[in-house]
């Protein structure tokens, strides 16, 4: 297996590591909608397709064959908690573009989870150098009610936008709010903003 690149979020290197409205809390509490889905990694599947040139579905042994990351982040719930020191293990974002080519009008990702639950990213925001499809949390495999198999981790915004259950990633022309910002919820969901919910 290759070597592991290690990726320290820069939030982890401020001097203040706790966003403004926000209070630090020891693991990291439990909040989804729905229930916790069960899944035979034999049948999964993770989809890529949209403004691609050509649409990718990857085995579970493909997806979590493919080079992997360390990310040491903090993360950011939009409820008012703050879990510090974590390290997540897998997939960077930016290990998709050897995938699949996007087409030059692609601007934005709708990262896709089960039970049609839907997250909206800039392409920018996707491809962050921090941002990673996990696989285990702090050295454990993460557990199904964390989002096993696979949970993206975007450390510079709330934690709503790190999906658990990920299934695939749509690549749009147009943004387009996900699951919980057509209910209200900021459209980009940066911390040191507090930009919660939309005004």
């Amino acid at each position: 297996m290759n070597e592991i690149k290690i990726i320290k979020s820069p939030d982890t290197q401020r001097e203040n590591r706790v966003p403004p409205g926000q209070r630090v809390v020891k693991g990291l509490p439990v909040l989804h909608e729905g229930p916790v889905p069960a899944f035979d990694l034999a049948t999964w599947s993770f989809r890529l397709w949209g403004a691609v040139e050509k649409e990718r579905r990857l085995s579970w042994a493909e997806f979590s064959g493919l080079p992997r990351v360390k990310v040491y982040a903090d993360v950011h719930c939009v409820t008012g908690w703050s879990s510090l020191d974590h390290c997540w293990e897998g997939v960077s974002s930016a290990e998709l573009k050897s995938l699949v080519k996007l087409r030059p009008e692609a601007k934005c990702a709708m990262v896709h989870a089960h039970t049609n639950y839907t997250v909206n990213l800039t392409l920018e925001d996707f491809f962050a150098e921090d941002v990673v499809f996990a696989f285990t949390c702090d050295e454990e495999v993460i557990p199904p009610q964390h989002g096993f198999p696979v949970r993206l981790v975007v450390p510079r915004l709330y934690l709503w936008k790190g999906a658990k259950w990920v299934t695939g990633v749509e690549f749009l022309t147009e943004e387009r709010p996900g699951f919980w910002e057509s209910r209200g919820y900021h459209l980009h969901g940066d911390p040191w903003k507090e930009e919660r919910y939309r005004r």
